[in-house]
């Protein structure tokens, strides 16, 4: 499944002190899944979870894992977004994106797009020419992030950052490849720049391997499995593909993998985020994730106004089959 993959051995180490307490499961839930874009399937990560707990996350998809056949690739056409962040996290496949602010780029395997909407910016991200008319495997991951309530009008911006930018350390046994995308782990940062103190890592645990990741109280923690089978937190909860474990009260996150997993996927892929809460007042609708019902409407109007700027006039578009 990973992109991108290192040996352990070559690898730093990070490791919780023998004081160090494991957090506690609080909820898991199975996602739901669902279509997104022109039609491509999602797990919708964070469904049913309290909204208190993924704070300061607001939405977060599992793209895929799906096999095209030739002509069924799709993406997101132009669309429009204000007040948070889009980290656009590409497992497998091939992406294009392009915006209104002049950022684009192509993600790849292992790569990830990091997008601060901000004030206002359209964009668009869709599999390129070749990869619809070949088909292929396409697995990723987009997660939405908040702004807090004073940078929500912040200047648009984006980061186009490769696989070969990620930050690999290992655990104490060399038994887990731990992917920093963005955000710092005990010391060692990630590519991605965020305005919200965050860790978004990509973990990938060998049959029967224990990772015990050491996590600043401050954040909160969510373990969404990409593969695999398992067990999380102090108590050994099991947890499978398409699955998200709230973690709370610790100062660690425990994660082992099945001695023997199944032939699909060979070792536990986890997705590991937290942040510190902004405890901020959330309206959503669409596309926009502002304070206030007005702020929305607002955004809106701006929209409809042309205030987020244009569509490039050489702007790439979806592909369409003949």
């Amino acid at each position: 499944m990973p992109a991108v993959t290192a040996d352990p051995l070559s690898l730093p180490r990070v490791s919780a002190s023998p004081e160090d307490r494991p957090r506690r499961v609080k909820d898991v839930i199975t996602a739901p899944t669902g279509m997104e874009g022109e039609g491509f399937p999602v797990h919708r990560a964070f469904a049913g979870l309290d909204p208190r707990d993924i704070d300061p996350f607001i939405h977060m998809d599992q793209m895929g894992q799906v096999e095209y056949a030739p002509g069924e690739p799709k993406g997101t056409p132009w669309h429009p977004h204000r007040g948070f962040e889009t980290f656009t996290y590409l497992i497998d496949g091939e992406f294009q994106h392009q915006d209104s602010n002049g950022g684009g780029g192509k993600i790849v395997g292992g790569g990830t797009q990091y997008m601060t909407a901000g004030d206002g910016i359209l964009h668009i991200e869709t599999p390129p020419e070749h990869l619809v008319l070949s088909g292929g495997l396409f697995h990723g991951i987009q997660l939405w992030i908040n702004l807090p309530r004073d940078k929500k009008r912040i200047a648009p911006a984006y980061q186009d950052l490769q696989g070969s930018t990620n930050t690999m350390v290992t655990t104490t046994d060399g038994g887990a490849i731990v992917r920093i995308l963005a955000g710092d782990l005990e010391g060692h940062s990630g590519p991605g720049i965020s305005h919200t103190p965050l860790t978004v890592a990509h973990l990938t645990l060998s049959p029967g391997a224990l990772a015990e990741i050491p996590w600043p109280k401050n954040f909160n923690a969510l373990a969404y499995v990409l593969a695999g089978s398992g067990t999380v937190g102090a108590n050994g909860q099991p947890i499978h593909s398409g699955q998200t474990a709230v973690l709370v009260d610790g100062d660690t996150v425990q994660l082992r993998a099945d001695p023997v997993q199944e032939s699909r996927y060979p070792n536990l892929d986890i997705f590991l985020i937290g942040g510190v809460p902004l405890r901020e007042p959330v309206f959503q609708h669409g596309p926009f994730v502002m304070s206030t019902r007005q702020e929305v409407i607002e955004a809106f109007e701006d929209f409809q106004s042309g205030r987020f700027g244009q569509v490039p006039p050489d702007a790439i578009q979806p592909h369409r089959m003949s």
